[in-house]
């Protein structure tokens, strides 16, 4: 295994648009890529961006093809995936582009930037003051761990086969999901829920409902709870075993499993936070405005979210569906002097639906198997990754036998 530098094995090694981009993005046009849409081996194209095909030719430097492997330059540094030959045009913003040559594979490229020693050398190689960033110049003089090709292809096609398990668990999460929704839907905005036939409708401030629901205000059925933060700079309150929720830890999916930020049972106590339960709805309400999530496990929670808390009768899925109906309203009724605040009152204001008890419990029993598939996944999905990121440095580091590797060319 030879060490070599990045610069001496790849094509090309470029950098995305730096710049404003508000006032670029499209409703369609060519996908552009940003820093959120890089994860570890996998595109997230959850609020993908669009741009204009003249805008992209003006940007052919940073134009992005299969096989390519995109580098974060900020927030996350050195987090890599490869680009996949699901695209004909792609471009991208602050983000390294690198194109390797045959004699590198894209997928063990991935992996070292991925790996332990990977996030450390990139940390290692920031530059810039007010906020730091991962620059090509560091990008091309990274020294790297290189063997010959086959073994690259051998450790590239185990990382591959983790990946697949971990997307096909994706998919079926992303169907069940799409299931409960409907499922709610269909019985409690359609009113199409078994029996529904033999229920009169009766008029009422939010149109005609069956008759025994009422309107309700979202806080008659639904406590709402506030969070807060232990003193950042007293190192006793972190890096705990209490997982600690904020906006960014809000997921793509349903559950929430774990999240960036850890508090102590000290900081627990020194905060305005409860130690919220498993499947208490979770909602964003500063910064990033109406995401919804439900901890698979207790949580503590800042200040720029709400817990919500389903009062007699109301089970967490369904509160937790029930708000994700309604995100729409909350995010159109903020408030705020400086950026979007969904408050207490807004909740006070929004008025809801409340269906008859014994149709929630009915429906209760449909979706807990939904949710229960869907929690089963992801703890699937977790353990796969877990098990992925201790294999890591033993494929990169030469630790494991061809036998142990597979035969693969």
């Amino acid at each position: 295994m030879r060490r070599i530098k990045l610069k001496d094995v790849c094509d090309r090694i470029t950098v995305g648009h730096v710049g404003p981009m508000a006032e670029k993005y499209t409703a369609e046009g060519v996908p552009f890529l940003r820093s959120q849409n890089i994860t570890a081996f996998r595109l997230n194209l959850d609020d993908i961006k669009f741009v204009s095909p003249d805008f992209h030719e003006k940007l052919r430097k940073s134009a992005l093809q299969p096989g390519d492997v995109a580098v974060v330059r900020t927030g996350y540094p050195g987090t890599a995936c490869v680009i996949p030959n699901t695209f004909t045009e792609l471009n991208c913003a602050d983000l390294v582009v690198i194109t390797p040559s045959p004699e590198l594979n894209p997928y063990y490229l991935a992996a070292i930037f991925n790996s332990a020693w990977g996030v450390a050398s990139v940390a290692g190689n920031l530059v810039g003051v007010a906020q730091q960033h991962f620059n090509i110049g560091a990008a091309r003089e990274l020294e790297v761990s290189l063997p010959p090709r086959p073994v690259q292809n051998r450790i590239a096609g185990i990382l591959s086969a983790y990946d697949e398990l971990m997307e096909n668990s994706q998919r079926r999460i992303r169907i069940l999901e799409a299931m409960a929704r409907a499922l709610y839907r269909e019985w409690f905005v359609h009113f199409r829920f078994p029996g529904h036939e033999k229920l009169p409708r009766v008029t009422s401030p939010l149109g005609d409902i069956p008759k025994g629901w009422e309107v309700v205000a979202f806080t008659d059925i639904a406590d709402v709870l506030s969070g807060g933060t232990p003193k950042t700079d007293v190192a006793e309150y972190w890096n705990g075993e209490i997982p600690f929720f904020t906006p960014r830890d809000a997921p793509t999916c349903f559950y929430v499993q774990d999240t960036d930020k850890h508090v102590t049972e000290l900081g627990l106590s020194k905060c305005a936070s409860e130690l919220y339960p498993p499947d208490t709805v979770f909602i964003t309400a500063r910064g990033t405005v109406g995401k919804v999530a439900l901890p698979s496990v207790p949580m503590a929670m800042n200040q720029s979210c709400y817990a919500l808390r389903g009062k007699p009768g109301i089970p967490q899925r369904f509160l937790f569906l029930m708000t994700l109906q309604q995100v729409d309203y909350l995010k159109t009724n903020t408030g705020g002097a400086t950026f979007d605040t969904i408050v207490v009152d807004t909740f006070r204001r929004m008025e809801v639906v409340k269906p008859a008890r014994e149709i929630v419990a009915r429906f209760a029993r449909h979706s807990d198997a939904i949710f229960e598939q869907v929690s089963t996944l992801q703890r699937q999905t977790r353990n796969l990754r877990r098990t992925r990121d201790l294999l890591l440095p033993r494929l990169l580091s030469g630790g494991m036998t061809p036998g142990e590797m597979g035969s693969g060319s």
